[in-house]
């Protein structure tokens, strides 16, 4: 069966403000306590972690984490940061009942054109 897929992110300029790689990466922030522990957490290296975040801070204008309390190497999600996520996710589950949506819709058109009975 055909299926409907998306893959969601904001753009401004031709550039990446925000999507599912910076969400997984703040939610990962949020699991480890530290840039160098959600980078590892998704494989990544610490370099490519710290520039997709710099560059999304950057270019939306306000920082995603910051320092915590902990510690020195201990960050937390800004209160934007936090927004951000969820916000981002309230679109993701708009975005997949859309898609839910119109697999129904494309599902019932093909059977229809094939002459099937539903």
């Amino acid at each position: 069966m055909a299926e409907v897929q998306f893959k969601l992110w904001i753009e401004e300029d031709d550039k990446v403000l925000f999507g599912g790689g910076r969400l997984k990466l703040l939610k990962a922030v949020v699991n480890q306590g530290s840039l160098a522990g959600a980078a590892r957490e998704l494989n990544m290296s610490y370099r490519a972690a710290w520039g997709r975040l710099r560059a999304s801070e950057k270019r939306l204008g306000f920082a995603l984490v910051e320092r915590s309390d902990a510690g020195r190497r201990e960050v937390q999600l800004t209160p934007q940061g936090l927004k951000m996520v969820k916000q981002f996710e309230l679109f993701e589950k708009q975005a997949q009942d859309f898609a839910d949506k119109a697999q129904k819709n494309w599902s019932k058109l093909v059977s229809d054109l094939r002459g099937e009975k539903s």
